[in-house]
């Protein structure tokens, strides 16, 4: 597992020990970014599940100005925070030791906004359906911000959807779907 590209550029990141954390592939990772292009830049990012931190850390090596990272387990926090460090990207990123669902009301009730949200969960286990009624509540993008949900194709989300969100584009590699997210009107 590498950083692609940016200014840590082909940088080896730390990986889980046990398969309790699954690091996005480095070809569905490559394939998300090519999406998002150029909104990256400058993005206020928020990683839930962050496992190993692969996500935030492409965020951040791409230019993304502010990582915010939260899971739950100890031990992927400190993997996480083992591969900020090797990324020297302490100034520019948070890790918080939160259940998912709790961190979305946290991060919204402390005025956390964010451009780009990734939610990548144990699969088949409606975490995202979960996250997804949590932005309902608690709509932690900002107005122009995407939430990308990385799933199983055996996990159905359209139903789960928010009234004021839309899915706008779904790609599928294998088992693994990539799904995004945003505010229906929005670019």
């Amino acid at each position: 597992m590498r950083i692609i590209t940016g200014k840590a550029r082909g940088l080896h990141l730390n990986v889980p020990k046990n398969y309790n954390v699954r690091p996005t592939a480095d070809r569905v990772k490559e394939s998300l970014f090519n999406i998002i292009g150029s909104k990256v830049v400058g993005a206020a990012v928020l990683d839930l599940f962050a496992g190993s931190g692969n996500l935030g850390l492409e965020s951040w090596s791409r230019g993304a100005k502010f990582v915010q990272f939260v899971d739950n387990s100890r031990t992927s926090l400190k993997l996480t925070d083992s591969n900020i460090q090797k990324c020297r990207a302490e100034a520019d990123c948070k890790v918080l030791k939160h259940d998912a669902e709790a961190a979305v009301d946290v991060l919204y009730k402390q005025g956390q906004r964010f451009d780009l949200a990734f939610v990548d969960p144990p699969y088949n286990k409606g975490w995202v359906q979960k996250i997804l009624a949590k932005l309902a509540k608690s709509p932690i993008l900002t107005e122009a911000g995407w939430l990308i949900a990385e799933h199983s194709a055996h996990d159905d989300i359209a139903s789960a959807v928010p009234e004021r969100y839309e899915i706008f584009r779904s790609q599928q590699y294998g088992e693994t779907v990539l799904t995004f997210i945003k505010k229906k009107g929005e670019q």
